[in-house]
């Protein structure tokens, strides 16, 4: 299938959309200037490329009409992609336009807010309704409800090379079917959070950076890029123009260091190999490099190698948008892709704007000072981010060919290995025992909020998170990175890899909320003293945690951080089969991890009747119990592994989405509903032996889920509500579900449902288990702001 462009959009320091932006980038104009919507007193530098056009009013007047500048930006772009693409004028269905977005502060600006107001006013007197706009998948959640967009939603925060990724897996979700229209991109904005810490590790440039010459420091910057992607097929039939095809992509990790990139951009080449070998292109037709070109001396000094290795004979020439826009993280990517795509069809390649006089001492052709004119065939644009994580995209010139495509061949994926731990179950044969015992691991254990009592929580006592860990890297990882390096060795005691193995394993990991704990000790210190603990953010991203993991047991095949709630570990899943049905990689480790600390605790206790005050009781409106938990999956390609290895077979993903809005739930249940069809796909509900629910003791959930339930004939099913006895672990929820599939196959039963009544649907299981044979089983996720994703599992 030929994915191609239809539609862009981008919003920059440089320009208020793409035209003019590009405008300004090819004529070399700087938007970097000296910040006003950060505080910067104190900080290494104020420089930043700020998107003028978007002005701050100053703190949120209202609770119900605030709009994050986060939201702001990406809706701006996201406007531009969709009208230029003519979507309201195409016959497509919603439910099949999907969502692909990567951020890594996404709305922090909110909760930069909010932790303000607890920090100076208190708990009680803080404004909770900021932090509806704090997760990053808030910021999806939002531009699905503004553009009515019910497909896949997912959001990737791989850091620097999250809207690279995005793009990546928004051609996923159209190879896969699971789309007819992707809108993927990136946004990020300038936040505090972000500056401190760059601050404190002494990255940012005081002056106007220049990548590849000076190379003294980056300065950050803000913006959104997004594009429209469909296949050819589809865009030539409703007569769409085409102004670029994303011909391929390549993930790699580099397993090296837990921030310094490899030194020899050995990642870096592995990924602009794997997105040349996808489009099926060679080094030789790379007629330009869109770099990464942050402007610090280690990154500058790794590109500019890799590029140079790239080829025999002369490298192509590559240039800097961070030049003129600054850093813009999370959404770098998307921006520098949509670049790329108007390079192409101005044919031109965009300059780096560097200081009078210097010139790269790599030797490389840096594109100084001007656009040049060339003749533009095909593109790689460049992100690499903290922890090794590397993406390239291969962005090539359309050009129509009547030859049909020979269909990609697709290899069976299987499950060859399981490992866990959740709450006070620091094993996996411990987690499973809890399970079929009815035990809750969260214990009696309980946490008390200031203002509001107490609450119960659970989450990995501390103490346990160190067996198995090489000390001289334990020290270097936070709590989040720990349990997700317990898991993964855990995984790997049952399922040895070789040496060789391992490093072609990739890896993806999902996450509901990421290292919060290390983000909020950060945030606390940063607002208390106007300065940062620079030990402490490396492992305040998203990917901190996957990185450690990579590097401990060095994983160097395709990585991704999913950050997409409780839904993330699904997504995490269906890029991984898609990656090994694709023939990309033989194996993929599948990674979910959360944690419960009190900042969380804090943040939910001042809505009524959201927390438990003692157990969690689906269907009974008791509250959630935040708990937290990591669990790793094996997937491999059946064709590799022996076949007494398998443990089970992913069958089917539903993966939708309504316009509820961020942090509500509020279109009825047939998004829900139309993922449990999507799937079971043609199955009858009758072939179901077991259902895993979401259910967690929040009426908002529980009854839509029993109304998703009846609609599509499974509510008499056996269901099993394992947040019972797990609490509600975040992303680790999905996994631990398609853990239990396994494992009740194995042992021929459905575990009970501890402590719950019998107001649930009809299929319940008692509380004293069911036994028999369970060869289907179908696990349900839900996130508030309204996505939902299930799989089917069968052993």
């Amino acid at each position: 299938m030929k994915i191609v462009v239809t539609g862009f959009g981008l919003r920059a320091a440089v320009g208020p959309d793409a035209e003019q932006s590009w405008e300004s980038i090819s004529n070399g104009k700087s938007g970097i200037v000296r910040t006003t919507v950060v505080p910067t007193d104190g900080l290494v530098s104020s420089m930043g490329g700020q998107v003028e056009s978007e002005v701050e009013t100053g703190p949120p007047s209202s609770r119900t009409t605030y709009v994050d500048r986060c939201h702001r930006l990406a809706s701006a772009a996201a406007t531009e992609a969709l009208t230029h693409a003519r979507v309201d004028q195409a016959s497509v269905d919603r439910t099949r336009i999907a969502l692909s977005l990567g951020t890594s502060l996404g709305g922090a600006r909110s909760g930069e807010e909010f932790h303000r107001q607890w920090i100076q006013d208190g708990l009680r007197k803080a404004n909770t309704g900021l932090l509806r706009q704090y997760p990053l998948h808030s910021v999806a959640d939002y531009l699905a409800s503004e553009f009515q967009l019910f497909g896949p939603r997912s959001v990737q925060s791989n850091a620097c090379a999250a809207g690279a990724v995005a793009i990546a897996y928004g051609i996923e979700l159209l190879e896969s079917d699971a789309a007819d229209m992707v809108l993927a991109g990136g946004v990020d904005p300038l936040a505090l959070l972000s500056f401190g810490g760059f601050s404190s590790l002494k990255a940012l440039d005081p002056l106007h950076c220049a990548p590849y010459t000076r190379s003294s420091g980056l300065n950050l910057g803000e913006g959104a890029g997004f594009l429209v992607l469909e296949s050819e097929a589809s865009a030539v039939g409703r007569g769409a123009a085409i102004y670029a095809e994303i011909a391929g992509y390549g993930l790699s990790a580099d397993a090296y260091h837990a921030t310094a990139p490899d030194p020899m951009g050995r990642g870096a080449l592995r990924a602009m190999h794997a997105a040349l070998r996808m489009s099926g292109n060679t080094v030789d037709d790379v007629d330009y490099v869109n770099g990464h070109g942050t402007g610090t001396a280690a990154n500058d000094s790794v590109e500019a190698k890799a590029i140079a290795n790239l080829r025999e004979g002369a490298a192509p020439p590559a240039s800097s948008t961070k030049s003129m826009i600054g850093h813009t993280l999370g959404a770098a990517g998307a921006i520098e892709a949509v670049t790329s795509v108007l390079a192409i069809q101005n044919q031109e390649m965009p300059p780096t704007v560097t200081p009078d006089g210097l010139r790269s001492p790599t030797g490389l052709d840096i594109v100084a000072e001007a656009a040049k004119k060339a003749r533009l065939k095909t593109v790689l644009s460049n992100s690499f981010a903290f922890g090794g994580n590397n993406a390239s995209l291969a962005i090539r010139e359309y050009s129509a060919d009547p030859s049909a495509q020979a269909p990609k061949s697709v290899r069976p994926v299987v499950i060859t290995g399981i490992g866990a731990l959740a709450g006070d179950a620091v094993t996996t044969e411990d987690v499973k025992a809890a399970l079929f015992e009815g035990r809750p691991v969260y214990g009696d254990g309980t946490v008390e909020v200031e203002g509001f009592g107490s609450f119960p929580f659970g989450d990995i006592p501390v103490d346990k998170l160190k067996k198995g860990i090489d000390p001289k890297y334990l020290r270097h990882m936070d709590t989040l990175g720990r349990r997700s390096a317990l898991a993964v060795s855990q995984l790997l005691k049952q399922r040895g890899l070789s040496r060789a193995e391992a490093t072609s394993t990739g890896l993806l990991f999902a996450t509901g909320t990421g290292p919060i704990s290390t983000v909020e000790a950060f945030e606390r210190e940063l607002l208390t003293t106007g300065s940062g603990n620079a030990l402490l953010f490396p492992n305040t991203v998203m990917n901190a945690a996957p990185g450690h993991v990579a590097l401990l047991n060095k994983l160097q095949g395709p990585t991704a951080t999913i950050c997409a709630g409780n839904t993330g570990a699904i997504t995490a899943l269906h890029f991984a089969q898609n990656l090994i049905s694709n023939g990309v990689v033989d194996r993929m480790i599948v990674l979910a991890a959360d944690e419960a600390p009190h900042a969380m605790l804090a943040a939910y206790a001042p809505i009524p009747g959201y927390l438990a005050r003692s157990v969690c009781l689906p269907y009974t409106n008791s509250g959630r119990v935040i708990s937290g938990a990591a669990v790793a999956i094996l997937l491999e390609s059946e064709d590799s592994v022996d076949p007494g290895r398998v443990l089970g077979r992913i069958e089917n993903f539903g993966m939708t989405g309504d316009g509820s809005g961020p942090s509500r739930l509020r279109q009825g249940s047939g998004a829900w509903a139309r993922s449990f069809r999507l799937a079971l796909d043609g199955h009858s509900p009758e072939t179901v032996d077991a259902v895993v629910a979401a259910a967690c003791g929040r009426e908002a959930v529980d009854t839509l889920e029993i109304e998703a339930l009846a609609a599509t004939g499974l509510s008499g099913r056996p269901i099993s509500t394992p947040k019972a006895i797990f609490g509600d672990a975040g992303a680790s929820g999905g996994l631990l579900g398609v853990a239990q599939a396994v494992w009740m196959s194995q042992e021929k039963f459905i575990p009970g449902n501890a402590g719950v009544v019998a107001s649930g649907p009809a299929g319940l299981v008692p509380g004293s288990g069911k036994a028999g044979e369970v060869y289907r089983t179908l696990v349900s996720t839900c996130e508030a702001g309204g996505s939902f994703q299930s799989v089917t599992i069968a052993t």
